[in-house]
């Protein structure tokens, strides 16, 4: 067994703010509570290519559509631009806002890998990465984080203390320890056979059954969107809506699933066809969301509705 070990030994201080700088994906790369989550989403898939602002307006609008009230809409940019996570400027007696710099750079990481997630079927050298942390119980919003980040990076807890993933996450995962100043940790890699019996193997770590059915569920419970969306039978304001919400389900998967090699995988793994179904829904609607968001701003600046973009997925998939 050939093993590479990585020891981190830190300072004792805790990072009690785990704002801006820190922000790290979890579950869902989502930041704060619903509003807030929702703004940030519809500002990096829809206002990332440059550096100007949108109006406030136009923000509040669209967080409408979503059924969120104006009230709640202009709380939800307060409490964002207070945490550092929005900027703003004024123009006249009108607001805009934009995300912060740092905010942009993780919001936009966060789009990265959730729509490569399932694109391609990957290579395996047989090595599991292996992550043992020690948290005081007292320190429960650090422990929190640690976990977040490393599902984030494809872990999954084989003991409390004990994380295992077979990606290559060895730097990745020392350094978010490190960032979150875990006073205590050790990741190191291992070609530990998953098939020895006679103690827990790695795969124990995950619900396989329970990812299988998730996808299971997201197949069946969106044939009809797909169908629609192929049709173009989405209206503007619908298409913004589904569109992220298809999303804001989709980037679930990256946690919940290991996206362990095939090798490890059970028959028919059902991934692949997941990823065909979001991947073309996301893509079919884009055109019809996209002309939502720039409708709305061009009520409130014209000039600045040209700026709107858009990502896309790429419809090759891992099946």
């Amino acid at each position: 067994m050939v093993v590479k070990l990585l020891i981190v030994t830190l300072p004792s201080t805790l990072a009690a703010d785990l704002g801006p700088a820190n922000l790290a994906p979890s579950a869902r790369p989502s930041i704060g509570t619903q509003p807030q989550r929702l703004l940030t989403t519809l500002l990096g898939e829809y206002w990332y290519r440059h550096g100007e602002h949108i109006p406030s307006a136009a923000l509040v609008r669209l967080l409408e559509d979503f059924g969120v009230t104006a009230v709640g809409a202009r709380a939800a940019l307060s409490r964002l631009a207070r945490r550092g996570v929005l900027e703003s400027s004024r123009v006249g007696r009108n607001t805009f806002y934009g995300l912060t710099r740092d905010a942009s750079v993780l919001v936009q990481d966060a789009f990265r890998r959730v729509l490569a997630f399932g694109e391609r079927r990957q290579t395996w050298d047989g090595q599991w990465t292996i992550a043992a942390f020690s948290v005081p119980e007292e320190q429960r919003d650090v422990r929190h984080a640690v976990r977040n980040r490393l599902r984030w990076l494809g872990f999954a807890p084989l003991y409390d203390g004990m994380w295992v993933t077979p990606r290559p996450a060895m730097e990745a995962a020392a350094r978010d320890l490190a960032d979150l100043n875990v006073t205590a940790a050790t990741v190191l890699t291992t070609d530990v056979d998953h098939t020895v019996l006679g103690s827990r193997s790695p795969l124990d770590a995950w619900d396989l059954s329970a990812v299988q059915a998730g996808y299971d569920e997201f197949i069946e419970g969106h044939l009809d969107l797909l169908a629609a969306a192929r049709r173009g039978d989405v209206d503007p304001v619908a298409a913004l809506i589904a569109r992220t919400s298809v999303l804001d389900e989709w980037r679930a998967f990256p946690a919940n699933d290991p996206d362990l090699p095939v090798i490890l995988l059970p028959a028919r793994w059902p991934r692949g066809r997941a990823r065909e179904v979001f991947a073309e829904i996301y893509n079919a609607l884009a055109p019809a969301a996209v002309a939502r968001v720039r409708e709305v701003v061009t009520q409130s600046a014209p000039d600045r509705a040209a700026s709107v973009g858009h990502h896309l997925a790429v419809l090759e998939t891992d099946r």
